[in-house]
């Protein structure tokens, strides 16, 4: 029900608009009443009703005041004034400064209806636009992600020209042009076993960081993989370092506001001059973002800070080793959560520590041991074979008495046979996942209201996981796959039967005729009438 709040300085009509119109009748609820606009403003910023129905002559603050100061702080709510044939003129001013009705003294049962009802169809009218233009722009903001993130995949890993780059980036109406560049890789993943509370906390605030980059200009925003996001910050070169920082400080203050429920890093590069640079940037941003493994409690990953644990290696002995960053859980915890492409970053950062310390025989047999039984138990872990694993590092198993170069390649070699097999278990489940999500999808594909989120909660992963799964493995985006399905069950319905426009619409699943017209003709380029008369595809 739409809430409404009375004002009114006659007690007469005031207390007769309260107790004899069957305001639920007509789908209001009233909410407060005052005798004047002083008194009615701090209720309505209380109560926040849909509609207000105000006299315009009133002491202390009349309803022209009033009038002006409620559309100024909640221009969406209605007003609804009432005056005599005298006041005309005032009417006729509220009305240039935002009041949508009025009613002629004396009110009457009839008129207040016929205003009320005509109020609440302009509201809903207003919702279902507002619901399509923010269908629109999720849509949009899907589709973007999923296209810029193999734009920001081929041009960090440099497989872009310059040119290239900025003929890509115009097609996308990305702005790329700048003195100064740098990059900020951020990583978010809720924890396991999280209530659905806590996840749809987390949900709220990996957004409310999403939104702030959204917003200013001198950030682009794009999605990395499930659980990373990518900031390209761009700007005058005096100025890329504060934007940078101003950043990191964003990400900082509203993270650890957090109360735990997920694990939250970044990895800041140096800045650059030219785009050409930025793969640089991305090498620095890999290598740096591999120490969230190793320091776990750590949470943003800058030259500078790992100076800090880093910076006197050269000098390390045997008996100042810290034990702590060779423990198992980081070789298995890197393997959950880490990718391929950070394998060799991740190695040099686990031997940093230790790395001269390795000139011993004997302590190089131990790390070369310590490293094969963690990565088996993390085989062991998923349901894998040991065995698999065995056979695929091949001449690797031969002894563990290798020399001291060979100890990076040795780990690294173990650690891609074991995510190989990592991720041929996780494509075996993410291909059950999908499998399970389009069936589910073809069964109430017509539904309105189906959502990525609600798929995702049919199966029993979280959104972001789907969207990827989907993506990757489909080749378009989860929206795009709906709407075609919609669209080629409406072509059909247009050649094959008389339904109008209106019930195709809600037969494939748009409550709004209007809406699921522009669908039809953004998709296939022609309106539906013209499809139907045959003057479409």
């Amino acid at each position: 029900m739409l809430k409404v709040f009375l004002v009114e300085d006659e007690t007469v009509i005031r207390e007769g608009l309260r107790d004899h119109i069957p305001w639920d009748q007509y789908g209001y609820r009233l909410v407060g009443e005052a005798s004047d606009g002083e008194m009615a403003l701090p209720l309505i910023r209380k109560t926040r009703p849909d509609l207000i129905i105000t006299d315009i002559k009133m002491p202390f603050m009349d309803g022209l005041s009033l009038s002006r100061m409620v559309k100024e702080e909640f221009p969406k709510t209605k007003i609804v004034i009432l005056s005599g044939y005298d006041d005309f003129e005032y009417a006729r001013r509220a009305i240039t400064i935002g009041v949508d009705q009025y009613i002629l003294k004396p009110v009457t049962r009839a008129s207040i209806r016929t205003v009320l009802q005509e109020i609440r169809e302009k509201i809903e009218r207003e919702q279902k636009q507002e619901d399509y233009q923010t269908k629109l722009a999720d849509e949009m903001r899907e589709y973007e992600q999923f296209s810029m993130r193999h734009f920001f995949e081929k041009m960090l890993e440099g497989e872009l020209s310059v040119t290239e780059i900025y003929d890509e980036a115009t097609k996308k109406s990305l702005d790329l042009s700048a003195s100064g560049y740098n990059l900020i890789f951020l990583y978010m993943q809720e924890k396991k076993g999280l209530p659905e509370s806590n996840v749809n906390h987390f949900v709220q605030t990996q957004e409310e960081i999403l939104h702030y980059f959204l917003r200013f200009p001198q950030y682009i925003l794009f999605r990395w993989n499930i659980d990373g996001y990518g900031i390209l910050v761009k700007g005058d070169w005096s100025r890329i370092e504060e934007e940078t920082g101003q950043a990191i400080e964003q990400i900082r203050m509203v993270c650890e506001a957090d109360n735990g429920d997920y694990d939250w890093y970044a990895a800041v590069s140096d800045p650059v001059e030219r785009l050409s640079l930025l793969p640089d940037c991305y090498d620095r941003v890999r290598q740096y973002s591999a120490y969230r493994f190793i320091y776990p409690n750590q949470h943003f990953f800058t030259k500078e800070t790992l100076q800090n644990h880093i910076g006197g290696l050269d000098d390390t002995q045997i008996s100042e080793v810290e034990y702590s960053k060779m423990a198992p859980e980081i070789i298995q915890d890197f393997l959950a959560k880490g990718s391929r492409n950070e394998v060799y970053d991740f190695v040099e950062s686990y031997l940093q520590n230790i790395i001269e310390a390795m000139n011993s025989a004997m302590f190089r047999d131990y790390i070369v041991l310590n490293i094969r039984f963690a990565i088996l138990a993390f085989v062991d872990s998923i349901g894998a074979e040991k065995k698999d694993f065995e056979e695929r590092i091949g001449n690797y198993q031969e002894s563990v008495h290798i020399a001291r170069e060979q100890v990076k390649d040795y780990f690294a070699q173990m650690l891609l046979a074991a995510m190989a097999i990592r991720d041929e278990q996780t494509s075996s489940q993410s291909g059950r996942t999908l499998k399970n999500a389009m069936d589910y999808i073809d069964a109430h594909y017509t539904d309105e209201s189906i959502t990525l989120g609600s798929v995702a909660c049919e199966v029993q992963v979280s959104a972001n996981y789907l969207s990827s799964v989907f993506s990757q493995n489909m080749k378009q985006t989860f929206t795009e796959y709906i709407t075609d399905k919609r669209m080629d069950k409406a072509k059909k319905l247009l050649r094959s039967t008389d339904l109008a426009t209106a019930e195709i619409a809600a037969q494939v699943g748009y409550k709004d005729p209007h809406y699921f017209s522009f669908v039809f003709k953004k998709t296939l380029g022609t309106s539906p009438r013209e499809y139907r008369s045959g003057r479409g595809v």
